[in-house]
This record gives C-alpha cells, structure tokens and sequence, in this order.
C-alpha cells in the first residue's frame, strides 16, 4: 500500500492519529472489532490500558493473518464505555499503540459506548486497511 497522511495546518495539530490518510491498493481489509477476548473468549485485563493493549493486538493478529502489516491501517475506531477514562490514560495508550503499531497512525475516532458487546469490555477496535 501507498499512504499518505494528510494533516492540513488549518487544523488542529493531530496527536496519535492523522487527519486523512489516502491509500492506494488492490486490497482493501476490513477488520471486525475487537476487544480484549483471550483464545478462550474471556475478557482479559481489569484497566482499560491493559484491555486496549490486548484488543489492539487481537486486531493486529487479524491484519497480519490477512496479510497486512500496522502501516497499512488506512483507518481505526476506538470504541470507549467511559471517554473520560480514556482522555486520562492518553499517554499511556499512545505509548502502547507506538510499541505495537509504530507511528504511522491510521485516521482514527473515538467514539463513547454506552457497553459493548462483551459485558466485562472497556474497549473495541476496529477499522481497515489498503494492501499493496
């Protein structure tokens, strides 16, 4: 995949995200959302750093299998029960996002949940990518 991120500077500096992201590919992969689920489909991880950092890699997991690598994310969204929370632990997630995905960061949302779909889940990730 070709990306480029486009962070235009009428806009406020981007943290941990970039604006836009234009991609050119022949694939396209969508990845189902996904939360700190073990390979026995229990929750893992009490605090949302240590649930995000599990949910993060079970979407990496699915990528690879697919074929692809963290920089051909073209887009993520971040599903949060408790928005607050999530502001307040910021550093923490960028930091484990970098050690996981590196920095070349999809266009991302964050949007607030009222539950997901796993009761005990403080957070889901899910999003696409463009494959050479």
């Amino acid at each position: 995949m070709t990306a480029e991120r486009v962070n235009p500077p009428e806009l406020s500096p981007p943290a941990g995200f970039s604006h836009a992201v234009v991609a050119t590919g022949s694939r396209v992969v969508f990845l189902a959302g996904q939360t700190a689920l073990d390979v026995d489909g229990k929750v893992v991880g009490e605090t949302l750093p240590q649930q995000f950092e599990r949910a993060l890699a079970n979407l990496l997991t699915a990528l690879r299998a697919a074929g692809g690598t963290p920089a051909d994310l073209a887009r993520v969204t971040v599903y949060a029960t408790d928005v607050a929370d999530y502001r307040a632990h910021a550093a923490e997630l960028g930091r484990i996002w970098r050690r996981s995905a590196g920095r070349d960061y999809p266009a991302m949302a964050v949007v607030g949940a009222v539950r997901l779909w796993d009761e005990q889940a403080l957070v889901e990730l899910d999003g696409f990518a463009v494959l050479a």
